[in-house]
């Protein structure tokens, strides 16, 4: 694999062809959002003992970036799955909340 980024588009093509390379077919959508609630339980579980109270077992190691990259393909998959362009999707997030919030956090004190 090549080190450059990669855009979303990207991404959703690499694990397009991972799956029909090595993963036979896609899991269904419900099986998918079983398996993205599993993952983000497993990235919550790192972040509450890296910046929570709690701490690592014996021999767990902190592996936040990984779990974050689990979150992602699983996103990544069932965005492939049901059509979903990430791309245009993500566009129309940051319109919305520019739009939407554009002077909310400015002007919140709990922020400054």
């Amino acid at each position: 694999m090549d080190s450059k980024p990669i855009t979303l588009e990207e991404a959703q093509r690499q694990a397009d062809e991972w799956i029909h390379t090595y993963g036979v077919r896609y899991f269904n959508e419900l099986t998918n959002m079983a398996i993205l609630t599993e993952e983000v339980g497993e990235l919550a579980r790192v972040m509450a003992r890296t910046y929570g109270e709690q701490s690592f077992k014996e021999g767990e190691t902190p592996n936040l970036s990984e779990e974050m990259a689990d979150v992602l393909w699983v996103l990544v998959c069932m965005a492939n799955q049901t059509g979903v362009d990430l791309t245009e999707a993500w566009r129309r997030t940051i319109e919305k909340k520019t739009k939407r919030d554009n002077t909310r956090h400015l002007n919140n004190e709990k922020l400054k």
